[in-house]
């Protein structure tokens, strides 16, 4: 789910990589460094206009600077290849895990939170796994948590749960990082312990601390009962 301001950074990366590559070349004719000064004057501007959200004029100023470092490849002045554009847009993976018995706003903060940091991969609790820690059953089932998690915009994948290993599907899905929910009953440490037996000692895990109000499903279900019932 890449936006044009992600491509267009992702673009200004690229050729400030090879801007730094050919900077640090020192046998250079003057003409030459003059275009390599005025190719940096061209990213500044991308830049400058990137942090305005106006992504159409920063696209149009990082191509002429790519076109001038291009212009000084084709004379084999310098020599450089340009990085794939996926290998640069290319997000961390963060894994997100709960119950999601019904969306509420709490559950959409949680999940744009994921989003900022890379792409999400949510793992919804199995019905088993519901009962034992909140003491009744779901009011949705495990099947219909899933179809409307993997349904938010900011969701790339769900998954369901292991019933008797809660760490089965991180091992699985391997994230770059684990954000944990403002409510959840393991702390970071300790889940960061956990997944270094496994062998996952690169993942990072977070915890969100702050959240948008009162929101949970219990809170919600209790309003309902107080007002309806």
């Amino acid at each position: 789910m890449t936006t044009l301001c992600d491509r267009v950074k992702a673009y200004i990366d690229n050729v400030e990589q090879v801007l730094q590559q050919a900077t640090a070349i020192r046998e250079l004719d003057p003409r030459h460094r003059y275009i390599i000064e005025l190719a940096c004057s061209y990213v500044s501007d991308a830049k400058y206009y990137l942090e305005k959200n106006d992504c159409f004029t920063s696209l149009a100023c990082i191509a002429y600077a790519e076109g001038l470092l291009d212009s000084l490849r084709y004379q084999n002045i310098i020599s450089f290849n340009w990085k794939p554009l996926s290998e640069l847009l290319k997000r961390p993976r963060v894994l997100v895990a709960g119950s999601f018995e019904f969306l509420h706003p709490g559950h959409i903060y949680l999940l744009k939170r994921a989003w900022e940091l890379g792409e999400v991969y949510v793992v919804v609790s199995r019905n088993r796994n519901f009962t034992r820690f909140k003491g009744r059953e779901p009011i949705m089932d495990e099947k219909e948590r899933l179809l409307i998690v993997e349904n938010v915009k900011y969701v790339s994948k769900a998954i369901m749960g292991d019933e008797e290993d809660f760490l089965k599907p991180i091992v699985e899905l391997k994230p770059d990082i684990v954000l944990l929910g403002p409510d959840q009953w393991i702390q970071p440490d300790e889940l960061k312990s956990l997944l270094e037996k496994k062998g996952l000692s690169n993942v990072r895990v977070e915890k969100l601390e702050s959240r948008i109000g009162e929101w949970s499903s219990s809170r919600i279900i209790e309003r309902i009962k107080n007002k309806y019932c």
